[in-house]
């Protein structure tokens, strides 16, 4: 039922997008014979509206990977740096949040590590729509800031790291086997907003694949036994991903150079100070509105990176320009 309805609403997309083509071009005949510019405006602002609708569902038929369709968690992590790495993650997180808010997607906050002065040591939230993962995934790595540190008295610029990942959530049609004797199952106190219980009890649960170093952790639940059934799902997720990665580098070396996550790999560079601009480093778009790019606006950068890691190469980042 979900695929059916998921052709069902691609198709009358497709109707929707051939029947506004036919009736503005229809309009701007009819203005143009009878002379009504406002007529011809309005129709050509209406072509060039479906256009864009276009290219975005030209963009969703890249996502046609297994999991692509699925629910996603994005994991953030501030590098070293302190403070200022810190309150970096947490600028990241408020980005992917509007992102996914734009976008009419549900996100839920799984766990939170704030840090000791202000932003967040680390962070996961759970993005919840149609093709989530598919729009996320190639933000994996590691992200670049450079600005006029607001916690620095000297006012300097200073470069700040922090990395993220997406995995997908695995569904039913997705079997993963995790042998629990290679676990380590570790119960804590949860940290930030929750209530008396929350803070008090050691309800947080964090999970450690021993064979392969996989953490994962969560805490967003009052019941201990709920974190750990969902700590759980986090953990099958990241070991499906960690086998996505596999198969992607056995399959095209190239593509697994632009997409390995470390330290050493930045995918894109934010300036704030001395020049505004938003740059990524795999596929060359980059925008002076660093202020919308924060804020949520990323379809763009995401657009490009997907079409670089499924066609290869410039040609198609050329092709979404």
């Amino acid at each position: 039922m979900r695929e059916r309805t998921r052709l069902e609403e691609s198709i009358n997309r497709y109707r929707k997008l051939e029947a506004a083509l036919n009736d503005n071009l229809e309009l701007i005949e009819m203005g143009e014979a009878e002379g009504d510019e406002a007529i011809v405006a309005e129709a050509e602002a209406a072509l060039k509206a479906a256009r864009d609708e276009a290219a975005e569902a030209e963009i969703e038929t890249l996502l046609s990977g297994e999991a692509d369709a699925n629910d996603t968690y994005v994991e953030v992590h501030a590098g070293a740096g302190g403070t200022e790495s810190q309150d970096w993650a947490q600028m990241l997180l408020r980005m992917y949040t509007r992102w996914a808010e734009r976008r009419g997607f549900k996100v839920e906050l799984m766990e939170r590590h704030d840090g000791e002065e202000a932003g967040i040591k680390s962070a996961t939230i759970l993005v919840k729509g149609h093709n989530a993962f598919g729009w996320l995934k190639t933000e994996s790595g590691v992200h670049r800031l450079v600005r006029i540190s607001p916690y620095d008295s000297a006012a300097r610029r200073h470069t700040s790291f922090s990395s993220v990942w997406v995995y997908p959530v695995v569904d039913d049609k997705i079997d993963i086997d995790v042998n629990e004797s290679d676990c380590r199952i570790d119960t804590y106190r949860a940290s930030g907003a929750g209530g008396q219980h929350v803070n008090t009890t050691d309800s947080a649960v964090r999970i450690t694949h021993i064979p392969t170093g996989i953490v994962v952790s969560c805490q967003n639940e009052r019941s201990q036994h709920k974190n750990r059934a969902t700590a759980w799902d986090m953990l099958r997720a990241r070991l499906y991903e960690a086998e996505l990665q596999k198969r992607e580098e056995a399959a095209n070396a190239e593509a697994a150079s632009k997409t390995d996550i470390g330290w050493g790999h930045q995918i894109r560079s934010y300036v704030l100070q001395p020049y505004q601009m938003v740059k990524d480093l795999r596929t060359g778009v980059e925008t002076s509105d660093t202020e919308g790019v924060l804020g949520g606006d990323l379809d763009k950068f995401m657009a490009a990176s997907l079409a670089a890691r499924v066609k290869g190469g410039t040609e198609a980042v050329e092709d979404i320009d």
